[in-house]
């Protein structure tokens, strides 16, 4: 007999909850604010073959693609024969995950009478991965081999015992052991929980009607996203944009030239005219360039639904090897994540003209935060403050875009509040607040950046990447273009205005730094702006009175 409807979304519901609870346990006992406040970190749980069953909510988004290749490494690795119960398999391998090394993937297999039936996924951003750098990538660097420490599916656990030489060699390896190797044990302890969540639900319906049940799921979200594919027109689309610089190059701009083919229901993405693989730190692996892809489909066609294998069988993918999104060794990728928020932005303003009543205006376009790090004069030891920063959102259709939100690419990542970050760090925050005038003007504005102030309190070394300087939040439809990143140091009573990216910039008591981020593009002409929308950002200060009257004047006339 077939499976009843009833019991595949009783499974459907469990495996959510599993997942969902993973990610409580993870949060709950991690030890850095990447993971317990940002959220840097996704979790999993996927079939025998690497396939995604199910995900936690408020999962990263680009973590899409990657959870599953990182098990089907570990098989290709071992073979399932070599692979136990009580395992615990470590990787970071960049030519595996396509993601700077910081983000680590711990998984473990789940046996039922001795017969392997999934796995347990979880990634998590580490603070420090060793490398010449510490925080998000270095523009110094000449290839991975100084981006730090690279595993490709080692067992640090073999059948329950740990295999304490490899972790002696990490924990030898990396600036703060105590804090990774607590995350480490974090992202263990969610896995078992996992377990246990799965044996309960194994125990009580049995393995086949539990994978008839994951088919099922599967199909029935392929349908649903098929059917939204096929609301698309189809047609042949193409977009261009371009990266500032390469992170070594900062003469030459990077192209990105995407098109998007819709026939039917499938929706093939191709990015055979991307630029190839650079010298410098932005280029990520395959499976990044995968999860751009799966990114923008998943927003385009089920941004309600859950995230599951059958998500995505709709979507076809052309990328070559050796691309910026395809890199191979021994390719830099600590900035991989730099140019991922483009390439989303282009794939919609490539479908812009086929679904003008649905694609928003280009958001802030980037990833970034900010990186600060010495050594503590209180105490003595080395530490590392690390946040993730918002942006504006592009106006859209029918409403203003957001402001002081992550990329797209980023889900429920949070920033980390400056009241925690001064509590650790000797750190000074003179303010965290909108960014006035950063959204593009627009019948609907662009989302507001954020801007803010820092002041070291000892000697402390300050890095940071962002893009999308010289390619600005675009517009659409005659909306304006948003403000930009900007970082600036005010130094013996001067404001000195500091490049896109940069490294180990000595910061010294009495001098402050401004991170400033980009504002959303502006949608539709800003002549038809509503006068209280104006009226109202005015109020609120997200616009001053001088670009108001600059970017709405015929507001303003007719006001008069």
């Amino acid at each position: 007999m077939a499976i009843d409807p009833i019991t595949v979304e009783i499974i459907r519901c469990a495996l959510r909850a599993a997942a969902n609870e993973m990610s409580a346990v993870l949060k709950k006992t991690a030890y850095n604010m990447m993971i317990y406040e940002v959220q840097d970190y996704c979790v999993s749980i996927l079939d025998d073959e690497g396939r995604t069953m199910s995900q936690n909510e408020g999962a990263l988004p680009i973590f899409l693609a990657d959870l599953g290749v990182a098990v089907q490494d570990g098989v290709e690795v071992y073979g399932l024969e070599n692979i136990h119960p009580g395992d615990v398999f470590l990787v970071n391998h960049p030519e595996v995950c396509g993601q700077h090394l910081n983000n680590m993937v711990v998984y473990t297999p789940f046996f039922l009478e001795s017969k392997l039936l999934c796995f347990l996924a979880v990634r998590a951003h580490w603070i420090d991965v060793g490398g010449a750098s510490t925080g998000f990538g270095s523009s110094m660097t000449l290839d991975v081999y100084e981006e730090g420490i690279q595993i490709r599916s080692v067992k640090i656990y073999a059948e329950g015992k740990p295999n304490n030489e490899v972790l002696r060699l990490i924990e030898d390896n990396i600036r703060f052991p105590e804090s990774s190797l607590g995350d480490l044990r974090a992202q263990i302890a969610a896995c078992r929980t996992g377990e246990e969540r799965l044996e309960q639900i194994f125990r009580k319906y049995g393995g086949a009607r539990f994978q008839e049940a994951v088919q099922v799921i599967w199909n029935q979200t392929d349908k649903l996203v098929r059917e939204s594919v096929r609301a698309i027109p189809d047609g042949v689309y193409e977009a261009s944009s371009f990266l500032d610089n390469d992170g070594k190059d900062f003469t030459k701009t990077v192209p990105i030239h995407v098109k998007v083919e819709v026939r039917d229901d499938e929706l093939t993405i191709d990015f055979s005219e991307v630029s190839d693989q650079v010298p410098g730190f932005i280029n990520c692996g395959s499976s990044g360039g995968m999860a751009a892809a799966r990114v923008a489909f998943k927003a385009l066609t089920s941004p309600h639904r859950e995230v599951n294998e059958g998500s995505f069988r709709a979507l076809n993918v052309v990328l070559p090897p050796g691309k910026l999104l395809s890199a191979r060794r021994p390719a830099p990728i600590g900035g991989w994540s730099l140019s991922l928020p483009t390439v989303l932005d282009t794939i919609f303003r490539a479908l812009a003209p086929a679904l003008p009543e649905r694609i928003p205006a280009a958001h802030k376009g980037d990833m970034g935060g900010y990186a600060i790090f010495g050594t503590h004069p209180k105490t003595g030891r080395r530490y590392v403050c690390q946040n993730i920063m918002g942006g504006g959102w592009g106006g859209r259709p029918f409403e203003d875009g957001e402001s002081a939100s992550v990329s797209m690419c980023q889900g429920d990542v949070k920033n980390t509040p400056i009241e925690l970050q001064e509590l650790y760090y000797p750190l000074l925050f003179g303010c965290h607040a909108l960014r006035t005038d950063s959204g593009g003007a627009g019948k609907f504005r662009g989302g507001i950046g954020v801007e803010v102030k820092v002041k070291p309190l000892h000697d402390v070394y300050v890095s940071r990447s962002t893009d999308r300087i010289q390619c600005p939040p675009w517009g659409l439809l005659g909306g304006d273009e948003g403000m930009t990143n900007l970082t600036m140091i005010r130094r013996d009573g001067k404001e000195e205005k500091l490049p896109g990216k940069f490294s180990h910039l000595l910061a010294r008591p009495g001098e402050t730094v401004t991170f400033l981020t980009a504002g959303g593009g502006g949608y539709g002409d800003p002549s038809e702006r509503n006068s209280t929308a104006v009226r109202r950002d005015l109020a609120l200060g997200y616009v001053s009175k001088e670009h108001a009257e600059q970017d709405y004047p015929v507001v303003f006339c007719r006001d008069a």
